[in-house]
C-alpha cells in the first residue's frame, strides 16, 4: 500500500471522481428521460391524435425533469452541509459553488442551473393544465406553455452539460460532456420549432436556426476539448439518438395506442417526426469542420477565427442539406431552388455566430473548474 503524499492524493482524486459520477450520472439519466418522452409525445399527436396530461409519453417528460430537480437538490443540500460543517467544497462536483438567497445555500453551478431548468419545467407545467383546461387539449408544439417545457428542460441538459464539465479533469466527465452536448443536439431539433410563425420567405428559419444550433453545439464542443475529434464524437452522438428514436417513436406511439385501445390514423405516414428534424448530414460536415480546425492549427492561426470560419462553411453545408433532407424524407414537398440557396446562405451567416460563440461557451465550461497543480488528471 502506497502512504506516501502522491499516493495518498491518488486515491483521494479518485474518491472525489466517484462521488460526482453518481450525481451527474442521474440528471444526464433523467433527460435522457425527458428526451425519450418528448419523442414519444410528438409521434403520438402525428399518428394518434390529441391525448389527456396523465399519458405515459407525459409521464416520462415530467418524470425525467423530476429526476434531475431532485438529484440537483440533493447535491445542494449536500454541499450546503459541507459548507456549513467547515468541509471543503470540491469544485469539481458540478462546479464552483455559489451562494442562493444569501449565505442559507450553497449551490454547484451546473447543479443550480439544472435544478432551475427542472423548477420551472414544473411550474410551466401547472400552466400548460390550467392551459389545457381553459381552450382544450391541443396538437400544437408550439403554444406558449410548450415553448416554456422546451426550454426549461434545455436549460436542464445545459445544467447537465455544465455539471461534467466541471470535472473534465477525469475521462468520464469528457465522455459526460460530449454526450450531454448530443443530447442538447437531439433536443434542439424541436426547440427551433417555436419559430415556426416567423416568415422570411424564402429563408426556412427551421431549418436555417436548426444549422444555427448544430454549429453552435458541434463548436462548443471542439472549443471544450481542444483536441481533434470532439465536433465528430458529438455529431455521432447525435446519430446514435436518431438511430435509436427512429425505430422507437413509431412503435411506441403504435404500442402505447393499442395498449389504451385507440386506433392509429389512416394517413399516418409511418416517418418518425423527431428524428426526422435531426440533420442527417451533421457527422460528414462535423468532419469537414474537423478538418479545416487542424488546417488552421498546422498554421498557427487563432482557434476562434478559425472556429467563426468552420461554422460560416458548416451552416452554409447543413442549411442547404437540410432542405435536401426535408424534400427526400417528405417526397411531396418541393422547395424551390430560391428556398434551398436563401436558406443556404442564412445557414451560413447564422453559423459564423455559432462558430463564434461556440468557441467561447466551450472555453467558458473549460473554466468551471481549472484544474489543480499536483493531481492526477486522468483518475
Amino acid at each position: 500500500m502506497d502512504l506516501t503524499a502522491s499516493g495518498a492524493r491518488v486515491v483521494t482524486t479518485a474518491k472525489r471522481a466517484r462521488t460526482g459520477l453518481a450525481p451527474a450520472s442521474t440528471v444526464l439519466g433523467g433527460s435522457v428521460v425527458s428526451l425519450i418522452g418528448l419523442t414519444w409525445d410528438i409521434q403520438w399527436h402525428s399518428d394518434v391524435g390529441p391525448d389527456t396530461f396523465f399519458t405515459l409519453p407525459h409521464l416520462f417528460l415530467y418524470a425525467g425533469s423530476a429526476i434531475v430537480g431532485l438529484a440537483s437538490l440533493a447535491v445542494v443540500l449536500m454541499t450546503t452541509a459541507a459548507r456549513r460543517a467547515g468541509r471543503p467544497v470540491d469544485p469539481r462536483i458540478g462546479g464552483r459553488a455559489i451562494n442562493v438567497f444569501g449565505r442559507t445555500f450553497a449551490a454547484p453551478i451546473g447543479y443550480l442551473v439544472s435544478g432551475a431548468g427542472a423548477a420551472s419545467f414544473l411550474l410551466y407545467g401547472l400552466w400548460d393544465q390550467w392551459w389545457h383546461g381553459l381552450y382544450g387539449f391541443d396538437a400544437v408544439i408550439d403554444s406558449p406553455p410548450h415553448i416554456g417545457l422546451l426550454l426549461s428542460i434545455t436549460i436542464s441538459i445545459i445544467g447537465t452539460t455544465m455539471v461534467f464539465a466541471s470535472a473534465h479533469e477525469h475521462r468520464w466527465g469528457v465522455v459526460g460532456t460530449l454526450g450531454s452536448l448530443s443530447v442538447l443536439l437531439a433536443f434542439s431539433a424541436v426547440t427551433v420549432l417555436g419559430l415556426q410563425q416567423v416568415d422570411l420567405d424564402p429563408v426556412d428559419v427551421i431549418r436555417a436556426a436548426t444549422a444555427l444550433l448544430s454549429i453552435l453545439f458541434v463548436t462548443t464542443a471542439a472549443g471544450f476539448l481542444r483536441r481533434p475529434g470532439a465536433a465528430v464524437a458529438t455529431a455521432a452522438g447525435l446519430v446514435v439518438l436518431q438511430a435509436v428514436f427512429w425505430w422507437f417513436s413509431p412503435w411506441a406511439a403504435r404500442a402505447y395506442a393499442d395498449m389504451v385501445g385507440l386506433p392509429v390514423r389512416d394517413y399516418v405516414s409511418g416517418i418518425p417526426e423527431m428524428p426526422s428534424l435531426m440533420p442527417m448530414a451533421l457527422l460528414p460536415i462535423a468532419a469537414v469542420l474537423e478538418v479545416l480546425f487542424l488546417f488552421g492549427t498546422k498554421r498557427g492561426w487563432h482557434a476562434g477565427r478559425v472556429s467563426v470560419i468552420a461554422g460560416g462553411v458548416g451552416g452554409l453545408l447543413l442549411g442547404v442539406s437540410l432542405v435536401v433532407q426535408n424534400a427526400w424524407i417528405y417526397p411531396k414537398y418541393h422547395p424551390a431552388a430560391v428556398v434551398v440557396l436563401a436558406t443556404g446562405v442564412a445557414g451560413g451567416v447564422l453559423g459564423l455566430l455559432g462558430g463564434f460563440a461556440g468557441w467561447r461557451f466551450g472555453g467558458m465550461l473549460r473554466l468551471l473548474a481549472p484544474a489543480r497543480k499536483g493531481e492526477d488528471a486522468h483518475a
